[in-house]
C-alpha cells in the first residue's frame, strides 16, 4: 500500500476559483444572449452570421477548466510513498500529571501555578525527539487529557485547553494520578517509564505515597516538581463582574493555600526520583529531564514512508493538453470545414 500527499496542499485552495470562474462565464453568455436579443430573432441573427458557434465557446471553457484543475493539482505536486520501512526508534515513555485544583490558581509563581506549569510543560514537549508522552489532569479524581502518544503537536493542542474548570470534583487526589498513570503506560513496555507530577502537594484525598511504591514496583520512575511556597498565597478566583477575587471558606475567611514539600518529598522517595521545587525563574522540568535522559531508552518500531516520487509531471502534461486542445478549437466555424458532413449519404441516385 502506498502513502499519498501533496508537497504543497495550500494551491488546493485554488481549486474554489472554478466554480466562481464558471459562475463569470455563464453570466458572460446570459449577457452576450441577451444583447443578441436586441437586434431581434436569435434563429434570424444565426442566419445572417453562418460563421458564429453557440457550442464552441462551451467547449473551449470546458477544456481550459480541465486544465486549469490539473495544473493546480500539478502545482500542488501529487507524492507517492514508494518504499515503506520499519524504523527503530529510541525514547522514554513520560506522562504529566499536572494538579487543576483550585489551588493552583495561587499566585506566589507568576502568573499563577497553573499557568507557569502549563508553560515549562510546552517548552518540555519542545525538547523531546523519540520519546513519548502522555497528559493526565487530576483535582478531586484523575483524567486522562492524552493517551501516551508521539503527536507532539497534539500535546501541545490539549495542553493549551487545561483549567481548572476541566474537572468536575474539586480537590487534590495526587494517588489518583498516579494509579491512572500506571495503567496509560504502553503494556508491552516495562521499562523507561517516568511519571512527572507538578502539584502544589496539598493532597487529602488518598495515600499517595503508597500509590507511588506500588508504581515503582512496575518500574514506574516517579519525579515531582513543588508549585508554590511554604507560606502560601491566597487562591484567585473571577468574581462579580469579572473583577479577580480570594477564595474563601464556609466562614468567609480566604484560603491560603500552601506547597506540601513533605509530602511530595516522600512521593518522589517512594518513586526512586527526584523533587524540585518551582520558583518564579524556573519550574524544574529541565533538571527532571536531563534525569530522564540517563534513563535506558527503548527501541520500537514504527513504520514510515521512506522515499516519496513526485507525480507532478503527469498533471502538468494533462494540463497542457487540454491547453492545446483548448487552443485549436476556434470559437469560429472553420470555413474550410464547416460543410464536412461525416455522416452524409452520398451515395448517387
Amino acid at each position: 500500500m502506498s502513502a499519498i500527499k501533496f508537497a504543497y496542499p495550500i494551491y488546493l485552495y485554488l481549486l474554489f476559483l472554478i466554480p466562481l470562474i464558471t459562475g463569470l462565464f455563464v453570466i458572460y453568455l446570459i449577457v452576450k444572449k441577451n444583447r443578441l436579443k436586441k437586434y431581434g430573432e436569435l434563429d434570424i441573427i444565426k442566419g445572417l452570421m453562418p460563421g458564429i458557434s453557440i457550442g464552441r465557446p462551451i467547449v473551449k471553457f470546458i477544456l481550459f477548466a480541465i486544465a486549469f484543475t490539473f495544473l493546480i493539482l500539478g502545482i500542488a505536486n501529487l507524492q507517492v510513498g514508494s518504499k515503506l520501512r520499519e524504523a527503530k526508534r529510541e525514547g522514554v515513555e513520560i506522562i504529566l500529571a499536572l494538579d487543576v485544583s483550585k489551588s493552583m490558581l495561587a499566585d506566589d509563581i507568576q502568573p499563577n501555578r497553573l499557568e507557569k506549569a502549563k508553560m515549562a510543560i510546552s517548552k518540555l514537549v519542545d525538547r523531546l525527539h523519540n520519546d513519548k508522552i502522555g497528559l493526565i489532569v487530576f483535582a478531586g479524581d484523575a483524567y486522562v487529557q492524552l493517551p501516551i502518544t508521539t503527536d507532539y503537536a497534539s500535546a501541545k493542542m490539549f495542553l493549551s485547553a487545561i483549567s481548572t474548570e476541566i474537572v468536575p470534583i474539586q480537590g487534590t487526589a495526587i494517588g489518583s494520578a498516579i494509579e491512572l498513570a500506571v495503567k496509560s503506560f504502553s503494556p508491552d513496555n516495562d521499562k523507561n517509564k517516568a511519571l512527572i507530577i507538578i502539584t502544589d502537594g496539598e493532597n487529602h484525598e488518598d495515600d499517595a505515597v503508597a500509590a507511588a511504591t506500588k508504581a515503582y514496583s512496575e518500574k514506574i520512575i516517579i519525579h515531582t516538581i513543588g508549585m508554590g511556597s511554604p507560606g502560601g498565597a491566597p487562591i484567585i478566583i473571577q468574581g462579580r463582574f469579572g473583577r479577580n477575587d480570594y477564595h474563601t471558606d464556609k466562614d468567609g475567611n480566604v484560603v491560603v493555600s500552601k506547597l506540601d514539600e513533605k509530602t511530595l518529598k516522600q512521593i518522589a522517595s517512594a518513586g526512586h526520583g527526584t523533587y524540585i521545587r518551582a520558583n518564579n525563574v524556573k519550574i524544574g522540568l529541565d533538571k527532571i529531564f536531563d534525569e530522564i535522559d540517563k534513563m535506558d531508552e527503548e527501541e520500537y518500531e514504527s513504520q514510515a514512508y521512506s522515499d516519496y516520487e513526485d507525480r507532478f509531471q503527469y498533471f502538468i502534461a494533462i494540463a497542457l493538453f487540454f491547453l492545446l486542445l483548448e487552443f485549436i478549437l476556434l470559437e469560429r466555424k472553420n470555413r474550410w470545414l464547416k460543410n464536412i458532413n461525416l455522416f452524409k449519404n452520398n451515395i448517387s441516385k
